[in-house]
């Protein structure tokens, strides 16, 4: 199957190969082409440029995007999607004055979508994360990365494994499979927490493992969750595996977390909502990409991460939804690259790049996803007619996605 698209207004994130991330002032960099053309070929971007030089249409499906802007579509290195009922209570809880820890405390949060999920099927929850991912697609998210977490039990978290295995062959998106056993200590290893780490590594992994169920290991890195020495044991338990890190930190308090991850090469640090200069140092000169979660902050009203302090000091970041049913009910990567600009005072630059380049980073897709680069996978988004791509944050509520393409084909 062969497409060009001709008449682009602005081809955005046009990039050679062999660029995995952009840091610091690079991030304010976004490579365009004006009125260009853009051909694939099967499932794979095959070549682009400026309209004097636009190929023959013959043979191929036309698109014309005349007035409209063509960029990647969003690389999403962080979400929940895969879970059971929602947390609708909990959102009014919170309206009433109760914090996340409070809420959590007594018995509500992690531990309540862990109970609906051990009781639900997996067929059932196949049923309701399908519609979520499709959802997403429909917002243009072209790569996604879904955690488990909510199982909490050796079946329960397989099962969630399971469910987003199913996901990855029945869609077209690419999906990378993270374990969050260590997302929060059962009721029943409240006091024994060496004793629920012993079954995350003894039983959870080997099977897990077994059944090649997951890429990355995760755990919630966070005072009241897991210590950074639990967590340790848990991304070397990982490495074992052939599973390298992706950790939950510096959400609520810093306690040297991001450290730790670096020292065990973690390829992303995420949430970062408490950022010291000392973490800063830390992450200069690493593998590891920082991951802002900017509608995770807006819905629940904590703060954000501080993206202006850490691109001056030479830092790059990724953007990602944390769609999740507590605490960020939403997978939509435009209301995320749009917070950040609000919120955080990135460009739609500095945004767009965090959302597309370095969140391909930030799930070890940088060779195929992530940037209009000849060979990558042809993810990509055509918008409405726009007076510019910086209408994408400016009109935040407003959807302005007329088309996307997933593997080649318009979804």
């Amino acid at each position: 199957m062969k497409t060009l698209i001709t008449n682009i207004k602005e081809l955005l994130q046009v990039r050679e190969a062999g660029i995995a991330k952009v840091s610091g002032k690079e991030m304010a960099e976004l490579p365009l082409l004006n009125n260009a053309w853009l051909a694939i070929e099967n499932n794979l971007i095959a070549g682009f440029g400026t309209m004097e030089n636009c190929p023959d249409t013959l043979g191929y499906t036309v698109i014309d995007a005349k007035g409209k802007a063509v960029l990647p579509a969003w690389c999403d290195s962080h979400t929940h999607i895969v879970y059971a009922g929602n947390r609708v209570l909990e959102f009014v809880d919170r309206i009433n004055g109760l914090s996340y820890e409070e809420i959590f405390n007594r018995g509500g949060g992690i531990l309540n979508s862990a109970k609906k999920l051990n009781e639900t099927s997996e067929d059932d929850i196949y049923e309701q994360s399908k519609h979520r991912l499709e959802e997403v697609m429909q917002q243009g998210t072209g790569a996604v990365e879904i955690k488990s977490g909510y199982g909490l039990t050796v079946e329960g978290e397989l099962k969630m494994l399971r469910v987003i295995k199913r996901l990855k062959e029945e869609y077209p998106i690419a999906i990378k499979a993270t374990f969050l056993g260590a997302h929060a200590f059962p009721a029943e290893y409240k006091e024994n927490h060496s004793g629920y780490i012993d079954l995350i590594v003894n039983e959870m992994l080997p099977k897990i493992a077994e059944e090649k169920l997951a890429d990355y290991i995760d755990a919630f890195l966070e005072t009241g969750y897991f210590s950074i020495e639990e967590t340790e044991r848990i991304m070397e338990a990982g490495k074992k595996y052939g599973m390298p890190a992706k950790i939950h930190v510096n959400q609520f308090t810093a306690i040297n977390g991001i450290e730790a991850c670096v020292k065990h090469d973690a390829l992303s640090v995420d949430h970062l909502e408490i950022v010291t200069d000392e973490d800063i140092e830390v992450l200069k000169n690493s593998n590891t990409m920082p991951v802002a979660l900017p509608t995770c902050s807006f819905f629940i009203s904590i703060p954000y991460t501080p993206a202006r302090k850490m691109l001056e000091a030479g830092l790059p970041l990724a953007l990602a939804t944390d769609f999740n049913p507590g605490t960020t009910p939403s997978g939509n990567m435009n209301l995320v690259v749009a917070t950040a600009c609000i919120k955080m005072k990135m460009t739609p630059e500095e945004a767009i790049n965090a959302a597309t380049i370095n969140g391909a980073y930030a799930m070890g897709l940088s060779d195929t996803h992530g940037s209009i680069t000849i060979g990558k996978r042809a993810n990509l988004i055509i918008t409405k007619p726009v007076t510019s791509y910086y209408q994408l944050p400016y009109a935040f509520g407003s959807n302005l996605i007329e088309t996307v393409i997933i593997e080649g084909k318009t979804i």
